[in-house]
């Protein structure tokens, strides 16, 4: 068994041994098919000169021109066979036309082989750098002349988009917008300086192309950058609209927070815990964008449980007269104290101001309110009871016992009030004393992520 396999193996190396030396020596040398060519002039009848006689002649010649090896030239009726090696397929066509035109050849067969030889000079590779610096030196001109006038064209691209943005002046409050615009008009004037550099090159199809496919490739481009071009048309409508600016409290998309700031990407905001929020300019301009700071006047709102023993007009009065009194609420429009709902256990009062979002805290001063309106009610007598956990007996409970029934019967129902002292209240409080936004805080603790080569594209609020 051991043996059936060692001649099967000894077998399968001899085959490729005897391959791959058929192979190289294809590579060395390659055999060409015959070449034939067909007389150029009418065949004659009667021939001019013998068969032998031209074979001679044109065998001659291949010798005195060294430039085949073991030439051998055959003559029949006219027809001559052309056999040996060649250097290369050029001397080979050399040999095909010089035996097409000896007199007495009507056909010519070529079998010459062009011989393939390794040469280790470096003559083709010395010809090829004398061709390249030929064609280098005979392109200079085009090269000076192109560094002069593609430097020339940005510079006059940039004069153009300057005096174009001096034009505008403030006629065009976006930045961003009149960047667009002026870049939009100095681009061509560089596009101009580098269709005459392909123009003087002679690439005028390329120059054509250039300049016509433009805008085809701006479509490519927009449809391959899909979600890029939308981002980067909704910050130009963004610009042009400015439904808000850097320094707004705004809403939008579910997120609430500071605008801090806008690139063409992306716009930035700062929650009231001081979190980033990126939200995508294609996803600002197709939502509900609530500006809290559009306007100054803000109105805002708390709520109050009194009891059903209290009088809801002394309430309403009450609680009037304290956010009248208050500077910071405004009495244009007036405040109102109205009556929401009916609860389980108290009447649910629903208080309606206005005041200052640009320079007040909502939170601040809705805290202030409460306490000066739990401060006013409880001095009122204005009962507010918790309605989970207490019951009011305006009329009291009576008590009865053996000792004080007589007492009892005669004067009338005991009743228990809490005789627990009230906790004294003040009429100002230290954290009441600064009622100012804390927009300020936040501006001051972050700072805008405003990514690298990016330019905020918004204004400041009031600026």
């Amino acid at each position: 068994m051991t043996s059936f396999r060692m001649h099967h193996f000894r077998r399968f190396l001899a085959g490729f041994l005897l391959g791959a030396f058929i192979g190289t020596t294809a590579v060395a040398q390659e055999t060409q098919d015959p070449e034939i060519s067909a007389p150029d002039q009418t065949v004659a009848l009667e021939p001019t000169a013998s068969d032998t006689r031209i074979a001679e002649r044109i065998q001659d010649i291949f010798e005195a021109t060294n430039w085949f090896g073991n030439p051998t030239v055959r003559v029949q009726e006219g027809v001559a066979f052309l056999d040996g090696t060649v250097a290369n397929s050029d001397h080979r066509s050399w040999a095909r036309d010089l035996a097409a035109k000896t007199d007495g050849v009507v056909a010519v067969v070529n079998r010459l082989e062009v011989e393939q030889t390794v040469s280790w000079t470096l003559d083709p590779a010395r010809r090829e750098l004398r061709h390249f610096m030929q064609q280098a030196i005979a392109a200079m001109p085009l090269v000076l002349l192109s560094v002069f006038i593609l430097p020339l064209s940005w510079m006059l691209a940039r004069l153009v988009s300057r005096i174009a943005r001096w034009m505008m002046g403030d006629g065009v409050g976006s930045p961003f917008l009149k960047d667009i615009i002026a870049r939009t008009i100095s681009f061509p004037f560089f596009l101009l300086g580098l269709y005459l550099v392909l123009q003087v090159a002679g690439l005028t199809q390329l120059a054509l192309s250039v300049m016509g496919g433009a805008g085809v490739l701006g479509i490519v481009i927009g449809f391959a950058f899909r979600d890029i071009a939308e981002n980067f048309l909704a910050s130009l409508l963004l610009s042009i609209r400015q439904p808000f600016m850097r320094g707004d409290w705004i809403r939008v998309d579910g997120q609430e927070g500071l605008v801090q700031s806008m690139n063409t990407r992306s716009t930035v905001l700062i929650s009231g815990e001081g979190n980033h929020i990126q939200i995508p300019n294609s996803a600002v301009f197709k939502n509900t964008i609530e500006n809290f700071s559009a306007a100054a006047k803000r109105r805002a709102t708390f709520d109050i449980g009194i009891g059903y023993d209290a009088s809801v007009a002394q309430v309403q009065q009450i609680i009037t007269n304290l956010l009248t009194e208050n500077e910071t609420v405004y009495d244009d429009p007036p405040p109102m104290v109205l009556v929401d709902s009916l609860g389980a256990s108290t009447v649910n009062i629903k208080v309606y101001y206005w005041y200052d979002f640009s320079r007040l805290s909502p939170l601040k001063l809705k805290s202030a309110l409460l306490r000066q309106a739990k401060k006013a009610l409880t001095e009122g007598g204005i009962s507010m009871p918790d309605e989970a956990r207490e019951v009011i007996f305006p009329q009291g409970i009576p008590i009865i016992n053996a000792q004080e029934e007589a007492t009892t019967a005669s004067g009338g129902p005991v009743t228990i009030t809490d005789s627990a002292p009230q906790a004294h209240e003040p009429a100002h409080s230290k954290i009441d004393a600064d009622l100012t936004n804390e927009t300020e805080d936040l501006q001051q603790q972050v700072t805008a992520r405003v990514e690298e080569g990016e330019e905020d594209l918004l204004t400041r609020n009031g600026t």
